[in-house]
């Protein structure tokens, strides 16, 4: 069954020209893309996607990073593909993430980690209507 979900190249990883290194890992594991943007994301827009977090010490950093500069947002779709993406993703601390995944080959810190993806078909809902809500 096909599903699809959320992808964000964060700042740090546009500033660093790597939109096409992330896209094309994902298109050649037989992904497609559905949507893609390029924005300077508002902050109440990043409050809103990263509400889950607003109580802890670090989400005013978060939003401020987030907003920072501009991002690749993307809706991917395939079969298995958000826990997929979460695999080639990588640990969110990228000295704990693999080498050959989008964080251990490419991120410097937790935050300036290149990327984001759903963690789940509700997560997913919910990212690809903030950011696309026009989508069908």
């Amino acid at each position: 069954m096909s599903e699809r979900t959320l992808v964000l190249v964060k700042p740090d990883g546009v500033a660093r020209g790597l939109v096409g290194e992330v896209l094309s890992r994902l298109e050649r594991r037989g992904y497609r893309l559905i949507a893609c943007d390029v924005r300077t994301l508002p902050e109440d827009t990043a409050r809103a996607h990263y509400a889950e977090h607003q109580d802890k010490p670090f989400f005013n950093d978060l939003v401020a990073f987030i907003t920072g500069g501009p991002l690749a947002a993307a809706v991917v779709e395939g079969p298995g593909v958000i826990a997929a993406w979460r695999t080639m993703m990588g640990a969110t601390n990228p000295v704990n993430a693999a080498p050959g995944t989008v964080r251990g080959d490419l991120a410097v810190s937790t935050q300036q980690n290149v990327t984001h993806g759903s963690d789940s078909p509700e997560s997913a809902a919910r990212e690809i209507a903030l950011f696309f809500p026009d989508l069908p």
